[in-house]
């Protein structure tokens, strides 16, 4: 089974209200050969909601209480980033998935590149917390452009 981020598969649960579809995705959800997770919402945050960065460091960094991940206008989103982390993890081991596919650049999700941290639109190196936690534990973890690149269908 793939874990997959539930916005790649058209479910309007990005921050601002929308989904990142891409029918890739869309398909493998309609063929029932994914479950789709939203860690964000699964922390408890709503639909649409602030955007939000990790600030000085990574989703690892968030993980071990060195960094935060902060909105645009300064509220302190750590603890429903973290829960939305465990709460994946939780069904990535229920459903004893063998990859996940996650939203590039996402606070949460981004694998490989996170946005800076300053809502400037710049990356930096770097995994999201749910993205983190799932590879701290073993799970083979891809971000969507890296899985469509890989089969030439991005």
């Amino acid at each position: 089974m793939i874990l997959i981020s539930a916005c790649l598969c058209g479910l309007n649960c990005k921050y601002n209200g929308g989904s990142n579809e891409h029918p890739v995705f869309a398909d493998m959800l309609d063929r029932g050969e994914v479950v789709t997770v939203c860690p964000e919402v699964l922390g408890g945050l709503p639909i649409p909601r602030k955007p939000a960065e990790i600030i000085n460091g990574t989703g690892y960094d968030v993980l071990e209480g060195t960094a935060q991940v902060i909105s645009n206008d300064g509220e302190d989103l750590t603890t429903p980033f973290l829960l939305g982390a465990k709460r994946t993890l939780e069904l990535a081991r229920e459903y004893d998935v063998n990859l996940v596919i996650l939203k590039s650049n996402s606070p949460s999700c981004g694998v490989g590149e996170i946005y800076d941290g300053t809502f400037s639109h710049r990356l930096r190196e770097g995994c999201g917390v749910t993205a983190a936690l799932l590879k701290e534990n073993g799970f083979s973890v891809v971000s969507d452009v890296e899985y469509l690149k890989e089969r030439g269908q991005e």
